[in-house]
């Protein structure tokens, strides 16, 4: 438990493994799979949360997405589980706040996570942009 107090919600630990491989994707509860990046980047950009006063503003997140990408020397495709961090720089300052501080409590309760990413505006989470930081620039 971080010092927030975060637990990692049981559905999300049935996505993650879910995602590495370790749980059969036909036991799945519901929830969304994206393979399109750019379905799964507008979910990202979307998001949003409330503030004490109910007003709603843009919202950080968490995502974990197996990242597919082929190697430019020809010698196949690889994947990697990305850790994506989202904290747009104008969302709510609690809610960003409440977010740093479990961020790391939610990442040691997961396992195969090979990258993080943190991301904080629009450019951060382009395809170009993450296929260089998730392939070392190793893609094609």
């Amino acid at each position: 438990m971080s010092q927030s107090g975060f637990v990692t919600p049981f559905k999300a630990q049935v996505y993650h493994l879910q995602a590495v491989g370790q749980q059969p994707r036909d036991h799945r509860r519901g929830g969304f799979e994206d393979k399109d990046w750019e379905t799964f980047r507008e979910k990202l950009l979307n998001a949003t949360t409330k503030t004490k006063s109910g007003a709603v503003s843009k919202g950080p997140r968490y995502a974990v997405y197996d990242f597919e990408y082929n190697l430019a020397s020809g010698e196949g495709s690889r994947n990697k589980i990305t850790f994506i961090a989202w904290s747009p720089d104008d969302a709510n300052v609690m809610a960003k706040m409440v977010y740093a501080s479990s961020k790391e409590a939610l990442k040691r309760s997961l396992t195969g996570i090979a990258i993080e990413l943190q991301a904080n505006d629009q450019d951060d989470i382009e395809y170009d942009t993450v296929l260089k930081v998730v392939s070392k620039g190793l893609a094609g």
